[in-house]
């Protein structure tokens, strides 16, 4: 007794972390877990803002990866409806039949970022034309600009068909469509297709109107930090210019070496559309050297660069101090069909 009473006195406090010990096992036991309390709506809508606001896959995958009950909620459509451009962005080298279920997931659900992301790619990239542009269309109809471009282009250029299936009256009113979303491309087609008479009456001053516009709304959009052609409208974040994702995949996937059939990519740096037969897209009318898909991406890659190589190598050709080079030079504005 008197040895118990001695180690007490030594050691006063031993029986209070005892105790402190004791409450903190109990606190972190398995039984006293708070977020298996919380309730599945709450979770879900966490969930979901989280993936509205993801800026890559991964940031999808860690929060499926966190524990079993987000691995499991991750998946409802709520959380793949609300998914952001960029969470579903998968990269062409990471490209998997995992991958292409997620996206499917994501389109079953009712994302329109997806069902645009993944027509792209069946459209272009798989040669599954048919769904690829069924894809689209539901985007489409969701309101999604750059899908309803991408249907105006497909419809110019008849991709997937023949060149007797160029429909240039339908592309020019889907991309009267696009242009009422604000798609910077689509005002600018618009008022080339009003330039030149093509798909719609001929009308130059109210062409050069949507021309103007389209250059405003650019330097608007580029100072803003969108990315240029971006509907603003789906803009929920400042965005760096450049690629869009699913251009950035389609060139990553052809420029890895897959599909070597002669057929070419477009010109303009910032798109990812490739022919889909031979000789669909059209050539500069100057110097015949690069090839566009359509009158924005050719007049984006005029200003952006192909001015300048265009002038050298109509100087090239060109008889010295022959007027004929400022008409040829003038002339790359136009494209001509090959």
């Amino acid at each position: 007794m008197n040895k118990k009473k001695r180690r007490r006195e030594r050691n006063p406090t031993s029986e209070a972390e005892a105790g402190d010990t004791l409450r903190k096992r109990k606190i972190s036991s398995p039984e006293l877990d708070f977020f298996d309390g919380l309730p599945d709506d709450l979770v879900l809508s966490v969930l979901s803002k989280l993936s509205s606001s993801a800026d890559s896959p991964s940031d999808l995958i860690s929060i499926s990866l966190t524990c079993k009950r987000t691995k499991e909620l991750g998946k409802h459509e709520l959380v793949l409806k609300n998914a952001s451009r960029r969470g579903i962005a998968i990269k062409a080298e990471k490209w998997s039949e995992s991958s292409h279920r997620f996206l499917i997931s994501c389109c079953d659900a009712g994302n329109i970022h997806a069902c645009y992301f993944l027509g792209m790619i069946r459209f272009y990239c798989m040669n599954m034309r048919a769904s690829g542009a069924a894809l689209m269309a539901r985007a489409a109809l969701g309101s999604h600009a750059a899908a309803v471009f991408s249907l105006a282009v497909v419809r110019f250029n008849g991709s997937g068909g023949t060149a007797a299936s160029r429909n240039p009256r339908a592309g020019f009113v889907l991309s009267a469509r696009a242009a009422l979303l604000g798609h910077v491309d689509a005002i600018r087609e618009v008022g080339h297709c009003f330039v030149d008479g093509h798909g719609a009456p001929a009308c130059p001053s109210l062409g050069h109107r949507f021309l103007i516009d389209a250059s405003a709304r650019e330097l608007l959009v580029g100072s803003s930090g969108l990315e240029s052609g971006s509907d603003p409208k789906w803009a929920s974040e400042r965005r760096v210019p450049g690629l869009d994702p699913v251009n950035g995949f389609i060139r990553e996937w052809f420029g890895s070496g897959s599909g070597d059939d002669g057929l070419r990519m477009c010109s303009n740096g910032q798109c990812g559309r490739r022919e889909t037969r031979k000789h669909e897209f059209r050539r500069c009318a100057a110097c015949g050297g690069v090839n566009y898909c359509s009158r924005a991406c050719q007049a984006r890659d005029w200003s952006g660069g192909h001015k300048d190589t265009c002038r050298e190598r109509m100087d090239a050709w060109a008889p010295d101090g022959d007027a004929a080079a400022g008409g040829g030079l003038m002339a790359g504005i136009d494209v001509e069909s090959n």
